[in-house]
């Protein structure tokens, strides 16, 4: 029996790769240089949406009502073209943030969290008590938990307001949104383009300013991509940085909670309150949490050469063949700035880099065939009725699961199989290993290395949802960071031609483990400091 033709194609196809080099680092074209002392001429482009709504509620200016009106307003405005949201909470939402306000009038500032009326939206397959949690699943259709998700516990304690779960890929199984089992969720950008996947709910909301923030997860790049294609900062941490209790479990030693935010000031204020140990998570690591956002410099304390003596090595990997020309000249463009800003960037070659792809999908199909086994109709979610056992379990998956869904589970059953698994799993298991040490011996020669967090920009709804193997090839930049279990930031750095305004394209910055500070403090400074951009979607400038 041959294995299944994805499978065959994706670990066959890869050629061997020339041993690693490097070589200095060649700009496609140069950007204005620095002022003499300082780059504070520039306007900063990204104002952290927490602090002024935190400032406007300490002060009296507006109140969390208002705030939480202005956006519901958004949401319910911008919704029927987006679709971010499969469950939106508006009601509730309503009433804590009158809540709060009563709160603030009666105890006094002190008795506020440090997110205090700040709108959150909530990846689908993160676990809410209040409100449906689906994967994205008709399987699950209807479903509500009885707790909170550790991530979601910790925004709410600190004040959070949670407006809704947002769309994805049925069980974060995707890369355009399309795969969810109720809605396709459009790019505020260009609606008749993808948002990206999985979580390209959370990432679009953000992006149509529907909320504040939100979370997502990222298995192979689920919170990168959609971050680059929406024209917003994603941050994918450490694995085990952040606690996966209550995060419906797709490929467990690869799945990562992470966070959106329109700007690096508010993604970091949002890793400083998820992050941490957790007993509920025996992977979940107990390593020190900094107060992120604090160690970010302002722009009118920045020096001439901020990244002076700072080494980055851009992955030569993603520069070549099936990369966008637009996407090439934009990456190379913002590393031509790093260099302005005083690091020294070269390029470095990964050996290992195009093995990761096939690896990935051999690994996550085969975690994900054992995890997905749960949703049986019995234990979880819609049930359809048969005559025994096994025609119950064999309805109820075919009637609830999706054809992605499904395709995974036997890629993943198939590879874990006794005839087959020297021969895919095990075999992927070396890749990953490979992959690891070719990260760290990179990472012991530069800070930081970058690449683009995808191919291409946001491609048009439909253009490759029959095209399984072109789909996943788009999770080439990002895979190899969860193999690795490395922190990864994604910022805007640039447009390529498309739409009514341009499409968005993100730069990846990626680090040593639990060095989301120093990837933090880097991508604030680029983000602060790269002029003649502004990352608003034509949807609100419209309106």
């Amino acid at each position: 029996m041959p294995p299944p033709l994805q499978a065959q194609r994706l670990l066959l196809s890869h050629r061997r790769l020339p041993s690693p080099h490097r070589r200095r680092f060649t700009a496609v074209s140069s950007l204005p240089s620095a002022p003499a002392k300082t780059v504070a001429a520039a306007a900063a482009h990204a104002p952290s949406s927490i602090l002024s709504i935190r400032e406007s509620l300490l002060s009296g200016e507006r109140t969390a009502a208002e705030i939480t009106a202005e956006y519901l307003s958004r949401l319910r405005r911008t919704e029927p073209s987006v679709r971010s949201f499969i469950h939106v909470a508006d009601a509730a939402a309503e009433r804590e943030a009158e809540e709060l306000d009563r709160r603030i009038a009666t105890e006094g500032q002190d008795a506020v969290g440090p997110l205090a009326g700040v709108l959150v939206g909530v990846k689908d397959n993160l676990c809410t008590a209040n409100m449906p949690s689906t994967g994205g699943s008709r399987i699950l259709d209807g479903y509500q938990p009885a707790y909170d998700a550790t991530a979601v516990r910790r925004l709410r304690e600190a004040g959070a307001i949670v407006v809704g779960k947002t769309n994805l890929d049925e069980f974060g199984m995707g890369s355009t949104t399309e795969g969810s089992g109720f809605q396709v969720t459009t790019n505020p950008w260009d609606d008749s383009r993808v948002p990206g996947g999985s979580s390209g709910g959370s990432a679009s909301a953000v992006s149509a300013r529907q909320c504040v923030v939100s979370l997502g997860s990222d298995t192979g790049g689920s919170v990168r991509q959609p971050a680059s294609f929406c024209g917003v900062v994603g941050l994918k941490p450490t694995y085990g940085r952040v606690s996966r209790f209550g995060l419906m479990a797709y490929a467990s030693s690869l799945d990562v909670v992470g966070c959106f935010g329109s700007s690096v000031v508010d993604t970091a204020t949002i890793l400083s309150v998820i992050a941490g140990h957790d007993k509920m998570d025996s992977t979940s690591s107990s390593h020190d949490v900094s107060d992120y956002k604090s160690e970010l410099v302002p722009l009118d304390l920045l020096e001439s050469k901020p990244l002076n003596g700072m080494r980055i090595g851009i992955i030569q990997e993603t520069l070549g063949e099936g990369v966008e020309t637009g996407v090439i000249s934009s990456i190379k463009d913002a590393a031509s700035h790093l260099e302005q800003l005083g690091s020294v960037v070269e390029e470095v070659s990964l050996p290992s880099f195009s093995l990761g792809l096939p690896a990935y999908y051999i690994l996550a199909s085969s975690e994900a065939s054992s995890n997905l086994s749960r949703y049986d109709g019995i234990r979880y979610g819609r049930q359809v009725s048969g005559d025994d056992l096994n025609e119950l379990y064999g309805g109820s998956r075919a009637n609830g699961l999706g054809h992605e869904v499904k395709m995974r589970i036997l890629m993943g059953t198939y590879a874990l199989s006794a005839g087959y698994y020297d021969a895919y799993y095990k075999r992927a298991q070396q890749v990953r290993t490979l992959v690891k040490k070719s990260f760290k011996e990179a990472l012991e020669r530069y800070d930081i290395l970058v690449s683009p967090a995808a191919p291409s920009a946001a491609y048009k709804i439909g253009e490759k949802i029959n095209d399984p193997l072109a789909m996943y090839a788009g999770d080439t930049m990002t895979v190899n960071v969860n193999l690795a279990g490395l922190p990864a930031l994604v910022v805007p750095c640039g447009f390529v031609e498309g739409g009514s305004a341009g499409l968005p394209v993100g730069l990846q910055m990626i680090g040593s483990p639990f060095s989301e500070g120093n990837l933090l403090r880097i991508g604030h400074i680029f983000e602060q400091t790269l002029q003649n951009y502004s990352f608003v979607p034509p949807l609100l400038a419209e309106s």
